[in-house]
């Protein structure tokens, strides 16, 4: 596993570690099952606070990207077929709302590429 943390960079330091793993898991680079380091390990191994991590490998379990394992420490979860599943159980979630709100289709699928644009960092 290979993660940089650039401090000239605007987005804070536990979300580079989040988006990296992240990357990585979904790139196939981090396989499934892979046994990622300790929190204070890494922090220790990136020069960032225990606390910066944790908050990211946090954000990384809430994601599905990770599964923490108790005392046997923390793997890459699974991915694809069930994360499809999840996206695809809030997307209609997200369809649904957005309709009784009364937003057409053009505006529910603006709104939807804004928070992708934000999320993803692109333009």
């Amino acid at each position: 596993m290979s993660l940089k943390i650039h401090i000239d960079d605007s987005a804070p330091p536990y979300e580079q570690v989040r988006a990296q793993i992240s990357e990585q898991a979904r790139s196939g680079a981090l396989p499934t099952g892979y046994r990622l380091p300790t929190v204070r390990g890494l922090a220790e191994s990136l020069g960032l606070a225990v606390n910066t991590v944790a908050k990211a490998y946090r954000a990384l379990e809430t994601d599905g990207v990770i599964e923490t394992r108790g005392r046997n420490g923390t793997f890459v979860a699974a991915a694809g077929p069930a994360a499809t599943r999840e996206a695809s159980t809030a997307a209609q979630a997200y369809a649904d709302r957005a309709r009784r709100l009364g937003l057409d289709h053009d505006e529910a699928l603006a709104t939807v590429r804004d928070a992708l644009r934000a999320a993803y960092g692109t333009d």
